[in-house]
């Protein structure tokens, strides 16, 4: 044995048993096991650095399976998803690190339209932390958008220069999720499959069930895919059937109104890509439609009016519920927080009151008549109900902006990608794709998750992948053959 290998056991023996004298301090004095966690996050801290690709992959794996913190320790002051948040966090570091030493970051992909339309998103919303009515909360509410952004759309979109690590990513959320969907059918199954119950049976793992059938909502359409994918060995199409039909039973269950709309505005899209309907017809209806329902709003609203229908249990009874604004506790609560938001815009148009801040200050906003049996004054019951109207609010109108563009840059690069791809297995990755951020952003209009890991990564993933397969599929092989005929 060498001196250098002696030097190294001593070094390696004497840290561990500094250690084990210190933990046991800190069990025998504070009566708290955290400290445990020090060398599992040492050991991801530097995994991260000789593996970031598996490290990205591997949290993806994890986010369906995260919980808060607060499921263990109630009363702590400030709450963060375990294990994902703090591995995200060491991959944002580790990120910069390495860009201030190495500067090795794709720049096709740091110049692409959709980067550039996030650094307007980003921007904006760091000028509004610096104007927020609540600046420690809306910094810390910008520090998590970084470690989503970042690790998620980013760093993982140069782990989708491989075609098999798209599929890879899609499986990694999918199979947990599984599990999680297992948990809640066999706890909701104890409540008889009670529409109350199914509100809160995904607990700790899904904070409600909007956020778990917005995701089941998201991937129905990449299994869909799966499915269809000629390309895909048979027995990965099997399963993917089999799958898709677990979602979908479990969506059904799930009782979340706003999800199945969702999954109909994405067949619309489908279908749009499919039989190549041009977009001049798509935006004229639209502007038809909308204009239709401002002519007509008051008849259709007193219409709406005459619905009584509240959620039930009985499906056919919970679908009429999703028009009753007259008397659902769920829908006319959600009116509140949307009135809330358009009043907090009119009071700070241009900068609004920072992010993350609409749930400590909607509460004077509330009119006594549009209060329901489940309005709050405590700023505990989440948030504006809407990705638009609560960047409206925190954000001001530039803030919303830059979201829907970002949003609207994102779905014109995908339809390119669409059109141009190189193979069937990509045009059907593609189409999954679009479909599945379709469900996330109607969804949008009537909650909003972006600030949870659980819709984040899902989200700007699949933004991810959309700028690979622009970059890494479709450019790269234009690039090849025309070098090639210059070449001839």
């Amino acid at each position: 044995m060498t001196s250098e290998t002696k030097y190294k056991l001593v070094a390696f023996y004497s840290l561990a048993i500094l250690f084990i004298i210190a933990n046991g301090f800190i069990i025998i004095k504070e009566e708290s096991f955290l400290f445990n966690l020090v060398p599992v996050a040492l050991i991801v801290f530097f995994a991260i650095f000789l593996a970031l690709d598996k490290i990205l992959l591997f949290s993806v794996f994890l986010v369906p399976l995260s919980v808060p913190l607060r499921t263990f320790y109630p009363d702590l002051d400030f709450n963060i998803d375990l294990p994902t948040e703090p591995i995200f966090v060491a991959i944002l570091i580790v990120f910069i690190l390495k860009q201030l030493l190495d500067r090795d970051f794709d720049k096709s992909v740091g110049k692409h339209p959709i980067s550039i339309a996030i650094y307007i998103y980003l921007g904006w919303r760091f000028a509004t932390v610096l104007t927020s009515s609540m600046p420690l909360v809306s910094i810390k509410y910008f520090l998590a958008s970084l470690w989503f952004i970042v690790p998620f759309f980013f760093l993982l979109s140069q782990v989708f220069r491989k075609e098999k690590n798209i599929i890879k990513y899609f499986w990694l959320y999918t199979i947990p999720f599984c599990g999680i969907i297992t948990y809640t059918f066999i706890k909701h199954a104890a409540r008889g499959f009670s529409q109350a119950s199914a509100n809160y049976v995904m607990n700790p793992f899904y904070n409600d069930h909007t956020s778990y059938g917005a995701m089941l909502a998201m991937f129905i359409p990449v299994l869909v895919g799966f499915l269809f994918n000629k390309e895909l060995k048979t027995y990965l199409r099997a399963i993917s059937g089999i799958v898709l039909l677990y979602f979908v039973v479990a969506i059904i269950f799930s009782y979340t109104r706003a999800a199945w709309i969702s999954l109909f505005g994405a067949l619309g899209v489908y279908l749009v890509l499919r039989f190549k309907i041009n977009y001049k017809y798509v935006i004229t209806s639209v502007i038809i439609i909308v204009g239709l329902f401002f002519t007509f709003q008051d008849k259709i609203f007193f219409s709406l009016e005459q619905n009584k229908q509240d959620s039930s249990t009985n499906l056919k009874e919970h679908v009429r519920s999703i028009s009753n604004v007259a008397t659902d506790a769920s829908n006319l609560e959600r009116i509140n927080r949307w009135n809330c938001a358009i009043r907090m815009f009119k009071e700070k148009p241009i900068f609004g009151w920072g992010p993350g801040t609409y749930q400590f200050k909607y509460a004077p906003f509330q009119f006594s008549y549009e209060k329901t049996i489940i309005s709050t004054n405590a700023g505990d019951m989440g948030n504006a109900h809407s990705e638009y109207l609560g960047a409206l609010s925190e954000s001001g109108l530039i803030g919303m902006l830059s979201f829907v563009f970002m949003a609207v840059v994102i779905f014109i690069t995908a339809v390119k990608n669409y059109i141009r791809a190189p193979s069937y297995s990509l045009k059907v990755i593609t189409a999954s794709t679009i479909a599945g951020l379709t469900t996330y952003l109607l969804h949008g209009f009537m909650n909003n998750f972006l600030d949870t890991d659980k819709a984040a990564i899902p989200f700007w993933g699949f933004a991810a992948i959309i700028v690979a397969v622009d970059v890494y599929f479709i450019r790269q092989k234009t690039s090849v053959e025309t070098d090639k005929k210059n070449a001839e």
